[in-house]
């Protein structure tokens, strides 16, 4: 059997995967398991995934718990508190630069015109998103029926989100009394290969003390965790005049994080929706500039969210970078705390029913639903870009149209990688205000 890893060993592999986690959660899942199990044969193909199908089961980007909760194996909550940071925290200050310079140099008009080549790119991204989910989440016609019923409550209803998925999880668990036949998509990346499960260090047949529920260590956790969340609020309490919006900031992105059932697409509604609209924190376009810059980034696409929580500072504060900074910071904490709430102290939890195929099966009624947020999010960006002025004939921007075609077909058909069609798209932005 594998010996077990030591601590500096792991710590140095989730550093390395918090700057190379390009392309997705199905990418960077394929990464830890090409190095997990492959390569160091820490975690057998059958724990890792258990441990994925759990991660699944979860609100949040399920690439960083994975990642916090394979650690967590390997070393405890040390382990899993260090690959859960490690995975974000290369992204939070790379997005940060990038925020800083885009409201810094912003108004330079090439600039805007690299911005302007964003645009389209990340409307097509956006749209292929909702193609390749639907595409493994509509599988009957009550996912069907789901998916059309979500798109119209938050378009035309403008339901909220989260009353939308509450929604989704009522349809979801009444049909699997009247409807069996809903089944949900198989997420099982990789096959389990029992005769080598002994060779690693952890594995299906291993007994982990730390997956056993306990009440009173589940309580314990759950205090504690009440208690982080409230330091920062606490600390807010003091600051003159202004801990509406911080109390406001704080509640509104632990919302978000509880309710990301579906990955970073699922919950960019809720937020374009309102933060946009109701806060006034930013404007669509500038929305769209942030899930641009979010592509180009390592880690959880979710990360976009912090992007939103750096304009809501800098903005409130009339241009103050360093408000800016305290709110990006500010939604990263309250982003990602309930994702390691949920590994530490709900894992075990889960553990014992996450094969329960009824759980699964309603999880995938949710997964439809996700499909008809997409598609409001898809319009929502579409006509900002399209139709940048009224919405009229007169006022498309045949640029944007034609570039969201062409990003649709080198990025759904020839498969290039994302990011590196993001600054192709840059590229075509610059090179369109320099000739026309």
């Amino acid at each position: 059997m594998t010996p077990k890893p030591t601590y500096k060993e792991a710590f140095k592999f989730w550093l390395k995967l918090g700057f190379i986690s390009f392309g997705g959660p199905a990418g960077q899942i394929a990464i830890m398991h090409e190095y997990l199990v492959d390569k160091k044969k820490w975690i057998s193909d059958g724990k890792f995934l258990s441990a994925l199908n759990f991660c699944m089961l979860l609100p949040g980007p399920e690439a960083q718990q994975l990642a916090a909760y394979n650690g967590w194996l390997l070393h405890g909550i040390k382990g899993g508190l260090t690959a859960g940071i490690l995975f974000i925290l290369p992204s939070v200050f790379i997005l940060l630069g990038l925020s800083i310079v885009y409201v810094t140099f912003g108004n330079i008009p090439w600039i805007t015109a690299l911005f302007n080549g964003l645009k389209p790119a990340v409307v097509a991204v956006v749209i292929i998103a909702l193609i390749r989910i639907a595409k493994k989440s509509l599988l009957t016609p009550l996912h069907y029926i789901t998916a059309a019923a979500a798109f119209v409550c938050i378009y035309f209803l403008n339901i909220p989100f989260p009353f939308i998925m509450l929604g989704a999880l009522i349809i979801a668990f009444t049909a699997g009394k009247f409807y069996p036949a809903v089944n949900s998509a198989n997420n099982d990346n990789f096959i389990v290969n029992s005769q080598i499960e002994k060779n690693y260090y952890i594995n299906s047949l291993s007994e982990i003390s730390v997956l056993k529920f306990n009440p009173l260590q589940f309580i314990k956790l759950t205090l504690i965790f009440a208690f982080i969340w409230l330091v920062p609020l606490f600390i807010f309490y003091f600051f003159p005049n202004n801990f509406e919006f911080w109390k406001t900031l704080s509640l509104f992105f632990t919302k978000a994080a509880f309710v990301t059932f579906g990955g970073a697409y699922a919950v960019l509604p809720y937020v374009a929706q309102f933060s946009v609209e109701n806060l006034k924190w930013l404007t669509e376009l500038q929305m769209i500039d942030g899930l641009a810059l979010g592509e180009t980034t390592p880690g959880p696409l979710v990360m976009i969210l912090a992007f939103v929580g750096f304009m809501a500072g800098f903005n409130f504060y009339g241009g103050s970078l360093l408000m800016g900074t305290a709110g990006l910071l500010t939604t990263v904490f309250y982003t990602f705390l309930p994702s390691f709430f949920f590994i530490f102290a709900g894992a075990p939890l889960i553990e014992r029913s996450h094969k329960n195929s009824s759980i699964k099966n309603s999880l995938s009624i949710v997964t439809a639903a996700v499909v008809g947020i997409i598609l409001n999010l898809s319009i929502y960006f579409g006509k900002a870009i399209i139709f940048p002025g009224q919405f009229s004939f007169n006022s498309i921007d045949f640029f944007a149209v034609l570039w969201i075609l062409i990003s649709m077909i080198f990025l759904y058909k020839f498969n290039i990688n994302v990011p590196l069609w993001i600054l192709i798209s840059a590229l075509a932005g610059l090179i369109h205000f320099f000739i026309f």
